[in-house]
């Protein structure tokens, strides 16, 4: 019995996407084993007793060792909607960080942008 094109379509569209996946998947995990800091977005418990940024100054002096390495690296703090911030860590911090008292998780930042174009339907 002959497969239909469009099943046989959806299954090579099928392939492709975990293909790619996968192929995405080995990327970032090779781009995590270098040195170099990178971006992550911290997640934290929120403190009663002390203004956010202070507590993720602390926190971060924790692991660079002193106030104005945690400053430097420190890109910014969530205040409202969600405790943490964002700061620039090499994966040795990164490790570090996350088993401090308090973060809940420490998650790569990343970047997504909006299909557009030409390819967009018109209705």
């Amino acid at each position: 019995m002959r497969k239909r094109p469009a099943v046989l379509l959806l299954s090579i569209f099928f392939f492709v996407v975990v293909a790619i996946t996968s192929l995405s998947s080995s990327m970032a995990s090779a781009d995590s084993s270098s040195s170099e800091a990178k971006v992550h977005i911290v997640y934290t418990e929120r403190q009663e007793n002390q203004e956010p940024e202070e507590y993720h100054i602390k926190t971060l002096t924790s692991v660079f060792g002193s106030k104005e390495a945690a400053k430097e690296a420190l890109l910014y703090s969530y205040k409202h909607a969600a405790s943490g911030f964002s700061a620039k860590l090499t994966p040795e911090q990164v490790s570090q960080l996350s088993k401090q008292p308090g973060v809940l998780q420490v998650v790569p930042s990343e970047t997504l942008q909006l299909h557009s174009g030409q390819g967009k339907l018109n209705v």
